[in-house]
């Protein structure tokens, strides 16, 4: 049964939801626990094992993106059709936002507690760094760590990869990704998780809020014409919808978020029907 962009949505708002949940919520709640905090490394972890869940979980229904810089990459690299990627984005953003007003009832159990006060694991340059980097620092960090990012994306998935473990190479980059730069900007690559944590901040999250966006989409946008560059269409494209050995892949999926009906990829089909 073809998944409809109804529920390739839904997956995306849980996907993303559960991202920002875990992994902001680990920073806010655990990270500094008295005793038995868990710290940049658990922080670190809580991000990549949350992306890394949600990808084995929904993955096979809406590519699982959770994250507007992931679908432009995607987008750029032929993997997502043009007519779906506003409605990814949206549906992102809304999610990302959801799971930080559950954080935030959350957070707010606790006396004392200021989201603006704490910083609400929102990201920031120059004086709302956690290392005091500059702008141009968190500009560069975000822009590199996020096209690196698509790129073991659109590598792990590639039909030519090794089946069934894109999801852990994906997580495991996410805490990579988490471990270097949470000093430098509390580690966005991800503009539906700043939003959602900016807009509960409020003042200067806002603010800065934009370098959140133009960055890690300008390295996703750099990723996803490099990857095609590198390998050409027909490799970067999915054996079918969902998971199947490519040499019995059958391309059904014409509403997928991965386009299957180029004329590479049906050649590529014949081929294997007649070997």
């Amino acid at each position: 049964m073809t998944s409809t962009l109804s529920r390739r949505l839904t997956a995306e708002f849980i996907g993303t939801f559960w991202l920002v949940l875990i992994g902001c919520g680990s920073a806010v709640l655990a990270a500094t626990f008295p005793d038995v905090g868990i710290g940049l490394v658990g922080v670190s972890m809580a991000f990549g094992l949350a992306v890394l869940t949600m990808a084995y979980a929904f993955g096979h229904l809406s590519g699982g993106h959770f994250n507007p810089a992931v679908s432009l990459g995607l987008l750029l690299a032929k993997r997502l059709p043009a007519k779906d990627f506003i409605p990814y984005v949206i549906t992102q953003v809304i999610a990302a936002t959801a799971a930080a007003a559950i954080l935030y009832v959350i957070a707010s159990g606790q006396a004392g507690f200021s989201a603006t006060d704490s910083g609400f694991a929102a990201n920031g340059y120059g004086q709302h760094s956690p290392g005091g980097y500059t702008l141009a620092a968190a500009l560069l960090i975000e822009a590199v760590m996020t096209a690196f990012f698509l790129l073991i994306i659109l590598g792990a998935t590639d039909r030519r990869a090794p089946q069934g473990f894109a999801p852990i190479a994906i997580g495991l980059a996410l805490v990579a990704i988490h471990l270097v730069s949470i000093p430098v900007t509390n580690t966005s690559v991800n503009p539906a998780r700043s939003t959602g944590q900016a807009i509960f901040v409020g003042g200067w999250a806002l603010t800065q809020l934009w370098a959140f966006w133009v960055a890690p989409l300008l390295g996703a946008a750099v990723a996803g014409l490099t990857y095609r560059f590198l390998t050409g269409d027909s490799g970067t494209a999915a054996a079918a919808r969902e998971g199947q050995p490519v040499e019995e892949a059958v391309s059904d999926a014409h509403d997928a978020p991965i386009d299957l009906t180029t004329t590479e990829t049906a050649n590529d089909a014949a081929a294997v029907r007649r070997d």
